[in-house]
């Protein structure tokens, strides 16, 4: 099983910028797509943005495009979201997975991280 390991949040003002960080246990980490999902007391986990096994394909939210970045090193088993001209909207609890494919990213373990919260507020 593998355990997922969020960090990186806090509290930012609007147009600030956060990066965030996941580390996962585990030897099969290079194996599977990643993606961040964030949730809010009110709003579903949805899905932020993913990348393929080998890093070489991202899918960004069009909440979040052109903002937001996805990037992993499967040496380090890290994965990263890169959050630039952050947003009240932003605000929410962040939280990595592993996808059953990139095309589906369909989260592949049932077990979450604590997640990591980030803030964005005047």
């Amino acid at each position: 099983q593998v355990q997922f390991v969020e960090s990186g949040g806090g509290l930012v003002q609007p147009g600030g910028s956060l990066r965030l960080s996941c580390a996962a246990s585990g030897s099969i980490f290079s194996i599977y797509p990643m993606a961040w999902y964030r949730q809010t007391p009110v709003q579903q986990r949805e899905l932020v943005a993913a990348i393929s096994s080998r890093g070489v394909s991202t899918s960004i939210a069009d909440s979040v495009k052109g903002r937001f970045t996805i990037s992993r090193d499967n040496a380090k088993k890290t994965l990263d979201l890169q959050m630039n001209s952050l947003k009240p909207e932003d605000t929410a609890v962040y939280y990595c997975n592993a996808v059953t494919s990139f095309q589906s990213r369909i989260p592949l373990y049932d077990a979450w991280g604590q997640g990591t919260q980030v803030t964005v507020s005047s």
